[in-house]
């Protein structure tokens, strides 16, 4: 009953203005940073993590307003996924190396978990016209998990194949000149990863990106989506060079390097709820 009645409250206030959508975003935000208490110290532990440099109140202060944009993110998915074309146009902007969008040679877009990710995607869907792939973790709740999948399924040619099901389905897309959404940046636990650096901790990542642009035979282009007052701002950056190589170890280890700079561009829209460093190398104490 709650996840129905979340779907309805999402449903209610996409029709509001923005700026009230975001209003709310932010009150919901500072709720949670207070009472999602688990959480908050989740994205302060990361912080502490990856940015020893800074004070204690500044990693307190950019975890607050990581759960803010959260919660803002989480509230946009309303009229994301249910507001008109001519909406949508005015608030998400794609711009950059859209060429490399173009065609059909097998692209992996290189999505990392920043708030705005179903955006990006939203802003591709809406404007390129190529087959259009992406992997997820299904949600337990089946209304939940339905209304999520036809939000993202409603613009363009997009098929959503679940994380369990395996890779054949993705790998056909690319072979036969799609696109895929690929955001590989997350701790899936050992089985599935290699440990690189992430600001210089070592995490356990999942080594997908190299692997599906060596089996696909695709380029990697990276896709950045920025929030903004407006909406959101989607980059498009150019095809990544030699890229991957023989060593996925190395591929792996240099795609946390330039997420890396990314984050550093924007902190607090990073996902620094999830716990990125659960996963230890063998004889490493847990950190959280």
């Amino acid at each position: 009953m709650g996840a129905y009645l979340g779907i309805l409250f999402l449903r209610a206030i996409a029709p509001l203005p923005l700026s009230w959508i975001r209003a709310l975003g932010w009150v919901l935000g500072h709720v949670l940073a207070v009472v999602a208490k688990p959480r908050r110290r989740v994205a302060e532990r990361n912080l502490e993590l990856c940015f020893p440099q800074w004070s204690a109140a500044q990693r307190r202060r950019v975890a607050r307003e990581s759960i803010v944009c959260f919660a803002q993110a989480w509230l946009d998915r309303s009229w994301l996924w249910q507001s008109p074309c001519a909406v949508l146009q005015r608030r998400l902007k794609l711009h950059g190396a859209l060429h490399e969008l173009e065609g059909t040679t097998p692209t992996i877009i290189f999505c990392p978990h920043f708030y705005g990710l179903d955006a990006g995607a939203m802003a591709i869907g809406m404007n390129i016209q190529r087959l259009f792939t992406s992997i997820y973790t299904p949600v337990p709740d089946k209304r939940v998990d339905r209304w999520m999948t036809a939000g993202r399924i409603r613009f363009g040619e997009v098929r959503m194949f679940n994380r369990f099901d395996g890779v054949k389905a993705n790998l056909a897309g690319l072979r036969a000149g799609g696109i895929l959404y690929l955001l590989p940046d997350m701790n899936f636990g050992p089985q599935e990863s290699v440990f690189v650096p992430f600001y210089g901790v070592q995490a356990a990542t999942v080594p997908s990106l190299p692997r599906f642009a060596r089996l696909g035979r695709a380029k990697v282009v990276p896709v950045i989506p920025r929030m903004t007052p407006w909406g959101y701002d989607v980059e498009v950056f150019p095809a990544w060079e030699n890229y991957p190589t023989d060593d996925v170890v190395a591929d792996t280890a240099l795609m946390n390097r330039r997420l890396q700079g990314w984050i550093d561009t924007m902190p607090a829209q990073y996902w620094w709820v999830h716990r990125r460093f659960k996963t230890r190398p063998a004889g490493e104490p847990p950190v959280y």
